[in-house]
């Protein structure tokens, strides 16, 4: 017996009804960034491996899924490497491709490679899978797409509040009331390292601080003496765990504990004006939050950073977030290149209102009529009265086989079709169509022009 086919862990197959869903949060979403003036591009899926490598630190690296190498990949392994069975010195001899590990790392590359061709500021969104090669658990997979919109070429801070918009209007518009915008700046995070004597270690602490809310702030400090961080300046670390208050609140206490740092305080001016220019503008249904906990732990964040939870009462990661990244072209050899952007999580989305049962009744809809097969004569005409009803933008089909009628009727039942259409002999021949409704059992016999704008 044929052993059943399986899928890999972490990616999943996609029903009818989940894709139409899945398809209106990514209209719902493209529609809102076209509305704020971001252009769409697409990218490989998959990349040079030095385009990737190295960019989102080593917990990021040892996640971008590797692709071997076509032919005799281990050809140009010499033996004593070979020996040492050292998996990363192998790695770059056998795989040269990888596949994205986010959106953001191609799009600078995009950038560069297209500076020529490009009207800057540039603002695009993107909507593509990519892979992390995670451990998979629910809202967490090993395929997924992202839906992320980006500007380069400007250093206001307008976009960030312009961002915080886009992020109301879309949830908004998907009827995920109450979801809350977390905001820090990675500034704020290099002037509390400098205060607690730990610049040399940023990458470490800020890491360890981005698992507060996953594995509590014990498990934090652990987690920051084991890299070197003296408990002296963990203590200094104190006031930050308690802070609390409003947006204002935690601000003027962030100035008394940044005091010293010239870059600290940089990043609460920042994150003053974006709070400013937020709440003159107002939200629809979203609430902006100061969370100086909040690292999201990748190395090119250079500024604000965003990260956005589901309402309250739903267990779920984030569902979106992004940031200011001024270096991330330099990288690629564009300098002063300045850059800020989000980024959807629209897997996370889709558990979410599935949860909270936000998707509307209609978003599942399918063929509305189905017109009866009675054998060859009949399917003909029945064919001419699809063409008829599709030019009108009714969704139509013809059952393909001279079926039983039971058969037929059930298969119309099992795909919630609402309407079924019979044209035996006797409808032949005065010309009309018997309309049933599903849900009553209701019939009438109609002209073609009836039947259309009884459907419609």
């Amino acid at each position: 017996m044929a052993q059943k086919p399986s899928i890999p862990k972490g990616t999943r197959d996609f029903n009818p009804q989940e894709v139409s869903k899945r398809n209106y949060i990514f209209n719902t979403i493209k529609q809102q960034f076209e509305l704020f003036g971001f252009q769409p591009i697409e990218t490989p899926s998959f990349e040079n491996s030095e385009t990737l490598m190295g960019k989102y630190g080593d917990e990021g690296d040892r996640l971008i899924f590797k692709i071997l190498n076509s032919g005799d990949f281990l050809k140009k392994v010499k033996d004593d490497l070979y020996e040492t069975k050292d998996s990363n010195k192998i790695t770059d001899k056998i795989s040269e491709k990888a596949l994205r590990y986010d959106l953001t790392v191609p799009f600078a590359r995009y950038v560069v490679q297209h500076q020529n061709e490009i009207d800057f500021p540039f603002k695009r969104y993107q909507i593509q899978p990519v892979w992390r090669a995670d451990r998979p658990q629910k809202g967490r997979f090993r395929e997924f797409y992202q839906c992320d919109a980006d500007v380069v070429g400007s250093n206001s801070l307008w976009q960030e509040v312009e961002f915080v918009q886009l992020y109301d209007a879309v949830f908004s518009a998907l009827g995920l009331e109450g979801v809350t915008i977390k905001i820090n700046n990675r500034k704020i995070l290099s002037g509390i390292a400098e205060v607690i004597g730990a610049q040399d270690k940023l990458i470490d602490f800020t890491v360890a601080l981005d698992k507060l809310d996953k594995i509590g702030e014990a498990k934090v400090k652990e987690e920051m003496l084991d890299k070197g961080i003296s408990e002296s300046g963990i203590e200094k670390l104190q006031p930050l765990f308690n802070l609390k208050g409003d947006f204002s609140a935690q601000i003027e206490e962030l100035k008394s504990i940044l005091s010293a740092s010239e870059v600290g305080l940089k990043g609460i001016e920042e994150l003053e004006f974006i709070n400013n220019g937020v709440s003159s503008l107002g939200l629809k249904t979203a609430k902006l939050q100061l969370d100086v906990t909040l690292a999201r732990g990748l190395n090119y964040y250079t500024g604000a950073i965003f990260e956005v939870a589901a309402p309250e009462g739903v267990a779920m990661g984030s569902i979106g977030g992004g940031g200011r990244y001024d270096d991330l072209t330099g990288i690629f050899g564009l300098k002063n290149m300045s850059g800020v952007g989000i980024s959807f999580g629209l897997d996370r989305i889709y558990l979410v209102m599935e949860e909270l049962d936000c998707f509307p009744e209609t978003v599942s809809e399918g063929t509305k009529v189905l017109f009866i097969n009675f054998g060859d004569q009949e399917a003909m005409a029945c064919i001419k009265a699809v063409k008829a009803l599709r030019e009108n933008g009714i969704k139509a089909e013809l059952y393909p086989d001279a079926a039983k009628m039971k058969k037929q009727m059930s298969y119309a039942n099992n795909r919630n079709i609402p309407y079924v259409v019979l044209l035996g002999e006797s409808e032949l021949n005065s010309g009309t169509y018997t309309l049933k409704t599903m849900k009553t059992g209701d019939q009438e016999s109609l002209t073609l022009n009836d039947l259309i704008s009884t459907i419609q």
